[in-house]
This record gives C-alpha cells, structure tokens and sequence, in this order.
C-alpha cells in the first residue's frame, strides 16, 4: 500500500504527507497534454495562463505589461514571434522582483491576496502555496522545470488555485507556513511548497520537489504529489480538514512561548561559548561541518566572551574563522563582500548568491575583530565589504539593494551557478601577461583542472609572504601584483553578463547595513562611509512610509510594498543609535526614540513582553508569532533588547531598562535550555550584566581638537559603551536630552575625556594613555566574579 492509499484507507494524514518529501510515490499515468484554444474561444481553467479573465483584468494585465518599458526582457521561454511573452499572469502586476520572474510562467499565479483565498473557498479547491525570494537557485530550478511546464501548469490552473510569495516580502507567511512544514518533514528550505485548505490551514508541505518521478533519482515528482493530493481533497473532504486543523494547532503550539521567572543567568554566555567551543572547527574555523554558514552572531558573542573573560582561546576561534572565510571562496577575491554559504566545511565553494544581511553583519565582525586583535587584515575586508556595497548595491536614492543572484548567463546564453565569479588559467594569462599570470594563478590556487565545474574559484592558496619566499621576491612587489591584478581582473569581470539583482530596498536589511557603514564611518573615521549609512536611514525614514505614517516593509522603482515587520523597526532604531555616536547629531537620538514609542505601540506583547512579528490589527494568519531565534538574519526581538538597553543608558530613562528586562524574561526558558539559538539575544545579555560605560569626549570649541583622544576610543574594543564626541556648545545643547552628559566640559581649554559608570565617573583626563587604561577596564561576569569559566583550548591557526 502506497502512502496515499494509506491515508485514504484512514492512516493518519500528517505522517502521510510527512513521509511523501522522503519517499517516492507510485508512479500516475501519464496525461496527454491537451490542445491550445481556438482563437474566441472560451477559456478553459485546464490550460496554461490566467483563467476566466475578464475585460478589466486583461486591460490590467496588459497596462502593467506595457509599464515595464521597451527594456523588458519576459523571464520565460514561452515566447511569440515577435519576442512577446505568450502568457501573462497576475503577478505583473506586483513589485517584488521574485514575483515579476514568474509573471509569464502558464502557472495562473496569484499574489497573497483575500481574492485568491476567495476563490479557493467558492469553487472549493485547494490552494498551492510557493514562497521563495529572487536569488534562491533552487527556486530557479523548480520554476524552469516545473512552473514553466505546460501540463503542470495546466494541472495547477485546473485544481488548485496557485499563489507566489516572497518570502523577503512576507516573512510572515514564511515563517508560519516554514513552521508547518517542518513538522511535517524535519527540515524546511526554499522553494517551500504547501498545500492548504481555503482557510489556509496545511494540509501538506515540502521544499523543492523535481516535475516528475525519474528526473532526479527516485524521488516524488511534484505532477504526482499534485494528481494525489487532489484525490484525497476530493474523496476524504472531512479527514483533510481535520488534519489540517491538527497541523494548524501544531503550529500554534509551536509558536507558544513559555516565560522564566526572571532575567536568565549570565551563566547561560558561558554556556553558549562552551558549546561553541565543542562545536568548533580548530582547522578551518566556523562551527560543524558542511554545508558552512558565516553565523556572526556567533562570533560577536565570542568577541564580547573575550574581552570580559580574557579568554585566548575565545579570540582564536573567532580570528580562525575569519582568517579562513576571508581567505575562502565564499569571498569574493576580486569584488570584495561574502557570498551566503559554503558548500563544503573549508569555505571553497560558496553558493555565489550575495545577501546584503550576511555582508553588512560580516563588516561589523570584522571591524570588532580588528579593534579587538589589531590585525589589519580585518580593517582590509571589512572595507572591501563596503566598497563593494556602495559600488554595486546602492541605488542612486541612498536605499540598498538587497541580494545578487547565484547564477549567471554564460557566453552561451544559458545561466550556470558561479560562472561571473570563475576563471580558467588562460583568461588569466591573456589579461595579466604570463609572469604576472603565473604569481596570481599561485596565490589564488587556479589550476588547468579548476576547482568547480572545470573553472577556478578564486582563494588564497599562499599569503603574500610564503609567494615571496618562493618566488625570491619582496612581499611589497607580491602585494603590488597582486593589487594590479585584482584590479584588472575586476574590470574584465565587469563585462561578463552579471548575476541578476534583486533591487527592492527592505527597511530591515537598510538598517543592518546603515549600523555597519554607521559604525565604519567612525572607527574608519571615513566621512563618506557615514554619509552612506545616514543617506540610507533617511530613505527609509522619509521615503518608506504609508500614509498613517508608519514603516512599509519594501520599496522598488517607485513603489512601496507591504506593511512592515517587527525587524523593520528594530534595525532601524539600531541604525539611528550608531548615526548618532558617529556624528553627535541629536536628532538621531531622537529619531530612535520615535521609532522605539512606535515600535511598542504596534508590535508589543503588553502582557507577556516581547515583540511580536506583525502589528496589532494585521493580517490573522494561523497565529501570530514572536521570532525569537537569532539565524541569517538575527531575531528583532534580540535587536531590540539591545536598543532598549542602549536607549536607557542614552536617555536615563528606565523604561527602556524595565522593558528589555521583561523582553529577557519572557525568553528566559528558551534561551536557558537552548542558549545556541540565541546569540545575539545573549550579545544584549553580556550588556545588562556589564554596566556600560559612558563616554564623552568634550572639546573646547571644535571636535577636531580632540582628534587624539577620538583616535583612541576609534580603535578600542569596548562594546558595552555609550559615546559621543562633542564640543562645550554641542553639550549645553544635548545634555538635557542626555543626561549623563551634564556639567561635562573641556577643561583648561584642553579637549577633556570622561569615562563613567552609571553616573561614578573616573578622573577627567586630557592625557590619551591614560584614556586609554580607562576604556581598557573590564568588569567580570557577576557569576564568574571571583572565579572564571573553563577556558576554550584553542588557538589562533597558522595562515
């Protein structure tokens, strides 16, 4: 007996649908596809394009077609003589660029949208819910095998009403919809298929499934899982529901937190970097094996785990993993900035797609990690990262865009996974002559054989120094090499086909990469760098609103997307707190402050603590969810027990302190049993339990006379910190705002710094070593204050 025969027969249907992403089904009869209509003929819903379209949906259609300008290349192969796109779906009609890719698939798309739901409901079929996101390879594949086939596009339209998401769009319904699938399956990914009912209740759910059973290996084909589902829809109405109604609560349940009693020990930050110590990789850094993540929420962790326990072993993991990540495929040798993973555990070959989250997170580890150790190497990277970003993923208003596809269009004209970023030995050769050639194919470990598909990936094989050695050269005339040549490489590059890329601007992804421009303008004391990050929070804050005022979530060409999201506001009251220690512009505070009131206004659980992900009053989805985990993009929860901290020890006002107390608490369980999914959330902790220090830096009539005393708070490691750089005036204006700042001046007509501590201040000094020794204190963790934790035995591995 097949699966599906056992759930007709009565077995549960979670278990059958559960197995069905593991094990094949039995093979369905081939259907014969059927004929195209005569022209005026009416439309049948068992062929490919939009069904039953009515005279004002096909004007629609047609106006938003025409809208996409003489430019527009249809991403189909279905196509007419004349280069026009043969179906056209309602999906033209949005902004987000992974819904316009499957505009003129034959699939009758619908966006998420109250008319689809609907319809489901009047003509009583189930819904076929995909959500994925523009750069996702394996949403290209499903799209060009399967919703680009004809006869699954034919069956779709004809038993299902079909829905797209993206999933950057609505991290709502992926959140919730992921959750469902991932009981029913163990694991979850993009593409995310569901099935549901009307009511949006699941009834099944996988990721990416092939178009038939044979095309790779034994594996389900998604006609199959089709034909099938709509059986068991048909004949056992009453046993889908109610199984969709238990998957439904399973997911509820899931979303359910239990709260501690209190704020969670700091023994818990001791015990994620035990954990991480077991975890770790000491050969080529990271955590585990592969597939290999970046994961900086880890590494910011282990750096403030560092600093307060002095503990070697915990600076040698994070300086290992950024050695070998810089030194790695993953990162882009030539164009600077990361790719999202690596396939295998020594960071060779990435999956090429570019988030803008992962690099603006990268910069920020990397800036730390060279105010913590000193290695230039890491100021290097962590400016790459932003030269790339503000060369290739900035949009002429300031926004940022948001990802860079993994594949790529080959002189062929077919797309292939990496081809922009690979090399043979001979393209080097005919660019750089055959000395320099020689040198570069050494450094960057480029063979004949190639490393990936035939081609090169480029990582460094031999530092500079080694290249030297070998080669009876100075490592200046290496260096001078080996710059020359990324240079020219870069441009030869640049006429390749590019990947595609994903421009709609998220006001979350803005935030974190404002934080790390923010943060780079300073501690790189680089004008421009902050120019970028205040150019981009004030595209969001005056660019990004609906008409109530409040945030949208997207932004693309002129159009404004849905409402925002919990992560949205978080990243951006982030974003204003950096703005302003770079700059000492108060209105930054200020604009945090708002943001922070209108935050809590939406998306505070009044009672339990704690953010939720949507606003109050928003779309009802199976529940309404509290994201928690720190993952790629870390939990706006974590974000905002750290702003409401900072906040607090801005302003003075305990409000911000007691609700950051009360976010804790609500997490305290889950952060208590299992401390590894919460390392950002743990960065907010190691602050509440380390008083920050508060630092001002007063000049007597203009900051640049206090450019010593600046370089070094610039250069020091002290996260736990508020700080600004002011002159006399500047103070007499903020300090009722600020009011740590009060009664403090330049003394003796000398630049003056303070250091204080909740108000107990240390001598004001204009001396920059003795600065220095102030910001270079440390306070213990209260649970380790006359004692320390076991230590991490690691050390830094050798390059």
């Amino acid at each position: 007996m097949n699966q599906f025969s056992a759930a007709r027969s009565g077995a549960l249907l979670l278990v059958a649908v559960s197995a069905l992403s593991a094990f094949a089904c039995e093979p369905v009869p081939p259907r014969e596809p059927k004929p195209s209509p005569e022209p005026g003929a009416e439309p049948d819903p068992d062929l490919p394009g939009v069904a039953f379209v009515d005279e004002a949906l096909q004007e629609r259609l047609d106006r938003a077609l025409a809208a996409q300008g003489p430019a527009y290349a249809p991403r189909t192969h279905h196509l007419n003589e004349d280069g026009s796109p043969r179906f056209t779906n309602r999906l033209i009609r949005e902004s987000s660029p992974y819904l316009l890719q499957h505009a003129h698939n034959p699939v009758n798309w619908y966006a998420w949208s109250d008319e689809a739901f609907e319809r489901a409901k009047r003509e009583n079929k189930p819904v076929f819910l995909s959500v994925g996101y523009s750069t996702c390879h394996w949403c290209h594949v499903m799209e060009r095998e399967s919703f680009e086939d004809e006869e699954i596009a034919a069956y779709l339209n004809g038993h299902f009403i079909a829905i797209k998401v993206d999933r950057e769009e609505r991290p709502d319904i992926d959140s919730v919809y992921m959750t469902a699938v991932t009981i029913l399956t163990g694991r979850g990914g993009w593409p995310m298929t569901v099935i549901m009912t009307p009511d949006k209740e699941p009834f099944f759910g996988g990721t990416y499934f092939p178009p038939r059973k044979g095309v790779r290996g034994n594996r389900a084909g998604l006609i199959d899982i089709l034909d099938e589902m709509v059986s068991l829809y048909r004949d056992e109405p009453v046993q889908v529901v109610a199984r969709a109604q238990e998957l439904s609560q399973r997911v509820e349940q899931a979303a359910a937190i239990q709260p501690g009693p209190g704020v969670p020990s700091d023994k818990v930050i001791a015990v994620a970097a035990q954990n991480l110590g077991r975890m770790f990789d000491p050969v080529d850094g990271g955590f585990g094996g592969a597939p290999k993540f970046p994961q900086p929420s880890r590494l910011s962790l282990l750096l403030r785990y560092a600093r307060r326990t002095r503990d070697a072993g915990a600076t040698a993991m994070v300086a290992t993993t950024l050695d070998r990540m810089a030194a790695g495929g993953i990162y882009d040798q030539i164009g600077g900035g990361f790719h999202r993973y690596s396939t295998d555990a020594r960071w060779l070959v990435p999956h090429f797609e570019k988030m803008l989250y992962d690099n603006a997170q990268l910069a920020v580890v990397y800036l730390e990690a060279w105010q913590h150790t000193g290695d230039p190497a890491y100021q290097r990277v962590a400016r790459e990262i932003l030269e790339y970003v503000s060369r290739e993923m900035t949009s002429p208003d300031g926004g940022f865009y948001s990802a860079t596809d993994a594949d790529s269009p080959t002189p062929s004209g077919h797309d292939e996974e990496g081809w922009f970023f690979t090399w043979r030995p001979d393209e080097l050769e005919q660019l750089l002559g055959t000395s320099d050639a020689a040198l570069v194919s050494s450094a960057y470990g480029v063979t004949e054989r190639g490393n990936f598909e035939g081609r090169n990936i480029l990582h460094r094989a031999k530092s500079d120094q080694r290249l030297a050695s070998e080669l009876g050269l100075s490592p200046k005339r290496v260096a001078q090499v080996i710059g020359s040549a990324r240079s020219i490489l870069y441009e030869a590059r640049a006429s390749r086909p590019p990947p595609i890329r994903d421009e709609k601007i998220i006001a979350a992804w803005n935030g974190m990469m404002a934080v790390a421009f923010a943060k780079a303008g300073w501690i790189l004391a680089e004008p421009r760098y902050f120019e970028s990050a205040a150019r981009s929070a004030r595209f969001v804050l005056e660019k990004m609103r609906d008409e109530d005022g409040a945030l949208v979530r997207t932004y693309r060409a002129g159009n404004k997307g849905s409402a925002s999201f919990l992560d949205d506001y978080a990243f951006m009251v982030a974003a204003c707190l950096d703005l302003y220690q770079a700059s000492g512009d108060a209105a930054w505070i200020e604009r945090a402050v708002e943001l922070q009131t209108d935050q809590d206004l939406r998306y505070l659980d009044e009672q339990a603590g704690g953010y939720y992900l949507t606003a109050a009053g928003g779309e009802a989805l199976l529940v309404r969810e509290k994201p928690v985990y720190d993952r790629a993009v870390p939990s706006g929860n974590s974000v905002s027990a750290n702003n409401l901290l900072r906040l607090h020890d801005f302003t003075g006002d305990p409000k911000w302190r007691r609700r950051a107390e009360r976010l804790f608490a609500s997490l305290a369980f889950q952060v208590t049993r299992s401390p590894m999914g919460f390392p950002l959330l743990l960065v907010a902790l190691d602050r509440y339990y380390d008083s920050a220090l508060e630092v001002a830096v007063i000049a007597p009539v203009s900051r640049e006379e206090a450019a010593e005393l600046s370089e070094r708070l610039r250069r020091s490691f002290v996260p736990n910190k508020v700080f600004t750089v002011l002159s006399n005036a500047e103070v007499s204006q903020q300090e009722a705002m600020l009011p740590w700042l009060e009664a403090k001046r330049a003394m003796s007509g000398k630049s003056t710094a303070y250091v204080c501590e909740r108000g107990r201040c240390e001598l004001p000094t204009s001396k920059p070593n003795v600065f220095q020794k102030q910001l270079d204190q440390r306070k213990a963790y209260p649970s380790f204050a006359e004692t320390t934790p076991p230590r991490l035995p690691f050390e830094r591995a050798k390059q």
